[in-house]
């Protein structure tokens, strides 16, 4: 059997190496996978969260540009943004609501900690 390969100085791979022995184990391996993924879990759980704050202030801040509009005697803008406003807050309530929902089923399944 052969000995086990050690890393060169200066390896991409030396990240790997936990212990620091000049060897990356197969556990060393999955552990690193294992990081990988909780970082990108993170990662995607921030982008949602900021994807669904920017939702909700779109939600907030549409009737006051309907609002705004129409004081600014810019009628035909606040006649179109009246009449787009039903799809537009449905739409944007649906996504707010599907982020909730799937945080809600994530943290009861207990697979966000």
């Amino acid at each position: 059997m052969s000995p086990p390969k050690r890393l060169e100085p200066g390896s991409q791979y030396e990240a790997l190496d936990r212990d620091g022995d000049g060897e990356v184990s197969d556990a060393e391996i999955a552990l690193h996978a294992k990081v990988q993924e909780l970082q990108l879990q993170a990662e995607r759980s921030e982008a949602q969260r900021t994807m669904c704050w920017f939702a909700l202030l779109g939600l907030l801040l549409y009737p006051a540009g309907v609002i705004g509009s129409d004081l600014l005697g810019l009628d035909q803008a606040a006649e179109i943004l009246g009449s787009m406003a039903s799809i537009y807050m449905v739409s944007v309530a649906g996504i707010i609501s599907v982020f909730f929902g799937s945080q809600a089923i994530v943290h009861k399944n207990g697979n966000g900690k």
